[in-house]
């Protein structure tokens, strides 16, 4: 059989690479897009699930809290082990917090990469983060004293954890220990709280930054 290239006329030849290369072209810009809708797909769906997970390591860690300081109490054990109660709420405390990091780093990802300002509202691009960062905590609304990292709970529960601690029959040294024990957590609740406040704006800026150098961002992001 004749070589079908070979014999056609030059023109023709160009024409066909011409067609076939716009539509390689066009099968890999589909492919790029398709990635991104997938990664844009599992970010929100990533999003969504540490948000629930979040709540649920609360309850959790709140049950088994109050079992192991009620049984405490119950048993009667020494003053210093009422720090074993308080180890469960730091713990909580610690997955609680590290799940809302990564929920609010990943918020600020998809906003920088996935939404445009101008495409806000408009339906033409994924515009929730804009959108909510937007909106706020105005006055009166429901969500305006929601605590995202249970910090009021924590601390009422951790000042309530001292009765374990039976002070009547604690030692000074006991007393001290356990004091020291609780405060330290108080101040890492408080500090958690205030630099969760200060996350969205840092984060946001950080990776407008990454997105301004053109550093690929899946090098420099960290759920």
């Amino acid at each position: 059989m004749p070589n079908l290239c070979a014999t056609m006329p030059d023109h023709g030849r160009r024409h066909i690479f011409r067609v076939i290369g716009r539509i390689l072209g066009q099968q890999q810009s589909n492919d790029v897009t398709g990635c991104e809708e997938n990664e844009y797909s599992a970010l929100r769906a990533t999003i969504r699930d540490r948000g629930t997970a979040r709540v649920w390591i609360f309850l959790i860690g709140i049950s088994g809290w109050a079992a192991l300081f009620i049984a405490t109490i119950a048993i009667g054990l020494p003053p210093v082990e009422s720090v074993a109660p308080l180890l469960v709420l730091a713990a909580a405390f610690e997955a609680v917090y590290a799940l809302h990091v990564g929920v609010e780093r990943i918020g600020r990802y998809v906003q920088v990469y996935y939404e445009t300002e101008t495409g806000a509202g408009t339906g033409l691009t994924p515009a929730w983060e804009h959108t909510a960062m937007s909106f706020g905590r105005p006055p009166g609304s429901a969500g305006a004293g929601v605590d995202p990292l249970f910090a009021v709970m924590f601390v009422l529960a951790a000042f309530l954890n001292l009765f374990a601690a039976n002070p009547a029959s604690a030692t000074r040294g006991e007393l001290l220990f356990v004091a020291a024990a609780h405060g330290l957590f108080v101040l890492r609740v408080a500090r958690a709280r205030v630099v969760a406040a200060k996350q969205r704006a840092i984060d946001l800026a950080r990776f407008e930054q990454l997105k301004s150098a053109a550093i690929p961002p899946s090098r420099n992001t960290a759920s």
